[in-house]
């Protein structure tokens, strides 16, 4: 197939395609007279491209795990890269948890003190423990 061809198949652009094949993650592609000829081979290869940039990751992390050794990619260690990636994820999901409950506390002591009177201050609004708070943990970054 054509480059035409594999990027409707794969949803990828003909540029994308040859910047995966310039960074060799597509492996050897035939040819037909100037004409690059695809393979069912490189449609997969293609797929799992865009599904691994899909989670987030970039080429140059990725890319040497991408590569396909004897005609399949590193299964093992894209699986440990992959699980890597979800302790990570899990680790920033509850950091922000806690940063939405934090501030919910901090969005409640507020409404109570604007319902029972009109504020002088901020001090008069927020709790000890919330200003306190490490506060540089509650940025997002």
């Amino acid at each position: 197939m054509y480059i035409s061809e594999l990027g409707r198949r794969a949803h990828a652009s003909p540029k994308a395609i040859r910047l995966y094949e310039s960074l060799g993650l597509l492996g050897a592609v035939g040819r037909k007279g100037t004409y690059r000829v695809y393979s069912e081979q490189n449609l997969q290869q293609v797929q799992l491209i865009r599904q691994v940039q899909a989670l987030g990751f970039k080429l140059a992390e990725m890319g040497p795990l991408l590569v396909a050794v004897q005609g399949a990619p590193d299964w093992a260690r894209l699986r440990s890269v992959l699980e890597q990636r979800r302790a990570v994820v899990r680790a920033e999901v509850a950091r922000l948890r806690e940063l939405d409950r934090k501030l919910g506390e901090a969005s409640a002591e507020i409404g109570v003190c604007l319902a029972t009177s009109v504020p002088s201050t901020l001090a008069d609004c927020i709790a000890p423990a919330l200003d306190s708070a490490p506060w540089d943990k509650l940025h997002t970054s």
